[in-house]
Order: structure tokens, then sequence, then C-alpha cells
């Protein structure tokens, strides 16, 4: 049987190359994962996720506990045959589902109370109960729940959060049932204060979990404070486990944080900017509504392999998602996760051939020149 495990194959800088062994495959590193919170990337098949190169995919504790329900998808078989993906699965906790969308929100040491945001029903959610529905549903790599401050947020408001989230750790940990090839991580807290970080990170690292993310960026601090926790904070964790930055985010901000020493990402901006229309290519944004696209024979872009770019123009795109037509969405989408994992192969490639700055700039410099000029 596999045991969980983490394969450090290579380093260039900060930048690190290496494979995550699990139960159902391997995962290699750097990663994207895309975001099927209610277990559906949305507007892909499964089939169609995995053409992309994506080889783990998000779902969310808080919106599979409403809806279908745990215990259901335990019945059905679980996540993997219940949705068709075989691969590895990360569930998160459900804890900034819980701040961000819920009702009447009430902490406690125990855990939370809230009210559903689909039906105004009530729920509880504590450390146990996180990781028992996370098991339930089969989960390859399981987090802890945590809470997930607002920003900004004073030193003593973030203390206070970080250390419950600790606490909670400790819970998480004792209630996780091992088993070989599935993991269960711990996510760092503190904010922007450099001195909660590392209290957070060195308390996670005592107890010894099989990964370690970062969890409380991207929630308004902007790009630069957010590499600035980075470059503080991954120092902080254990070389021999997999680094997560939870909910990040656009290729510059992977890019920037690879270069820090992280390994694993998923954001749901490739699928949602999909849906409205919004591409990102190898020279920057795209919007595909734009009239300068309408009579654009050209692809999205030109050395992309995705079946919107092989197969159809700018100006059919344009048509698509002028008219609110479903494959507009879908042909978008498809795009995206599929520039999403071309911009990862490419850093895996890079790190191993110890050309990673070289990348970066080519990265950079492509981006600097803008879109294609419209015909």
């Amino acid at each position: 049987m596999t045991e969980f495990s983490f394969n450090l194959m290579a380093e260039d800088g900060m930048a690190r190359r290496g494979q995550i062994a699990t139960a159902v495959g391997i995962i290699d590193t750097p990663a994207f994962m895309p975001v099927g919170t209610a277990e559906t990337v949305k507007a892909m098949t499964a089939e169609a996720v995995a053409s992309t190169g994506a080889q783990i995919v998000l779902g969310n504790t808080y919106h599979l506990m409403l809806r279908p329900g745990a215990e259901r998808i335990d019945r059905l078989g679980g996540l993997h045959k219940f949705m068709n993906w075989p691969g590895p699965i990360l569930t998160d906790s459900g804890g900034f589902q819980v701040m961000s969308l819920s009702k009447l929100r009430k902490m406690t040491e125990e855990g939370v109370t809230f009210q559903s945001h689909i039906d105004g029903s009530k729920h509880m959610l504590s450390p146990e109960r996180s990781v028992e529905i996370q098991s339930l549903l089969d989960s390859t790599i399981t987090m802890v729940l945590d809470e997930c401050a607002p920003h900004p947020a004073t030193r003593d408001e973030i203390d206070t959060s970080m250390r419950l989230s600790m606490r909670w750790a400790d819970r998480s940990k004792e209630a996780f049932v091992e088993r070989p090839g599935y993991g269960l991580f711990g996510i760092v807290q503190g904010g922007v204060f450099e001195e909660a970080r590392l209290e957070s990170a060195a308390h996670l690292a005592g107890l010894g979990f099989d990964g370690y993310a970062v969890g409380g960026l991207a929630v308004g601090e902007g790009q630069e404070i957010m590499f600035e926790v980075l470059d503080y904070t991954t120092p902080a964790l254990p070389t021999d486990r997999p680094r997560y930055l939870m909910g990040v985010g656009r290729p510059a901000d992977i890019v920037g944080a690879v270069a820090r020493g992280i390994d694993m990402f998923d954001c749901v901006m490739p699928t949602r900017s999909g849906r409205t229309g919004q591409a990102f290519t190898r020279r920057g944004e795209v919007n595909i509504r734009n009239a300068r696209h309408a009579e654009d024979p050209r692809p999205l872009d030109e050395d992309c392999g995705c079946p919107a770019c092989r197969n159809h123009s700018r100006a059919y795109l344009h048509h698509l998602v002028r008219s609110n037509e479903i494959l507009g969405a879908m042909l978008m989408t498809w795009h995206n996760l599929h520039y999403y994992q071309d911009v990862m192969s490419g850093i895996r490639n890079a790190i191993e051939a110890a050309e990673f700055e070289d990348f970066v700039a080519a990265f950079d410099g492509l981006r600097a020149l803008g879109d294609i000029d419209p015909v």
C-alpha cells in the first residue's frame, strides 16, 4: 500500500520540484488544483479536467455537508466514485466558507455554529466533525479546521484567532484516522504579522503534519504584502513536506509564490473568469467580450493546444460569450485551466533544468508585451 509521502526532486533557489505520492496517484509539484467546490469543476467534465494535465482537484466540506451531505456521498461510494475522479482530491475544511458565506456565525472554543446560506438551517462545525466529514467523503488530503480572520485586523484579533486555530489543529490531528496514502495538512495563520505567523508555523511543525498550508492570504492585502508574508513563513516550514498556498491565484501570483518555496495552489480564478469571458494567455488577460475580437480569426493563444485554441477563433468565442451560449463558458474555462497547467508544467521543467530565473524573465517579458494586436 502506498504511503503518503513527498519526494523533493530538485531545487532552484527557493523554488522546488517534487512529487507527492498518495493512495490514488502521484501529484507532480508545483501543482495547481482546479476548484470543484461542490464536486464539479464548473462547466467541465472530469475527463475534460484531466485532459488539461490536472492531477488533483479540490472540493469543499462546507458546501458538501449542506448538499448532498457527507453521509449520502459515503453511502454512494465516496467522492472519487460520485464525481468520477479517480485521482487525488483535497478538501478544504470549510472554515473560510463559514466566514464568507454563512449567516449568524457564532464562534466558540468548541467550534462554529452557523446558518446555511442556502436555506437558513442551523449547523455546528467542530474540528472533529470537519475531519469526520472529510473522511466520509474519502478525501485524499484532509485540511484541519481553522478560522480565517478578516483583513484588516488588529494584532490582538489575529493572535486570538490564530491561537484558536492552533488549538483546533491539535484536535483535528487527534481526530484524524490515519490510512496509508492519505494525508492531513495543518494551516498556518497569523495575518500579516511575522511573529504570529512564526508562532503558528512552529506549533504546527511540532505536531508533525503530512503537509502545511499557508492560509489567510489573498483576502485583500495585495500581492506585495502576500509575498512579504511568504518570505518569512515558508522558511519556517519543514522542507520535507509539501507547502500549499490556499486560494491563490493569478498566474503572476503563482510564479512569485513558487519562487518563495510554495508547492501547491488552488483558486477559482480560471474557472470563474472563463464563465465571464476572461481568458488568461501568455501575453496577459483577454476580455473576449470586447468588440475588437468580433472579426478576429486568430486563436486566443497561438501557443495553446486546448480545444478552444485548436478549433475556434476569437471571433467565434466572442459570439458565444456575447450570446450567453453555454458552450462559450465551457470553452473559455477549458482554455484557462489548460493554460494554468501549461504554466505549472513550464515551472516544473525550468526548476529541473535549474533555469527558473530564465522562466520568470520570459514569463514577465511576454506579459509586458500585452495582448496580440487586433487585426
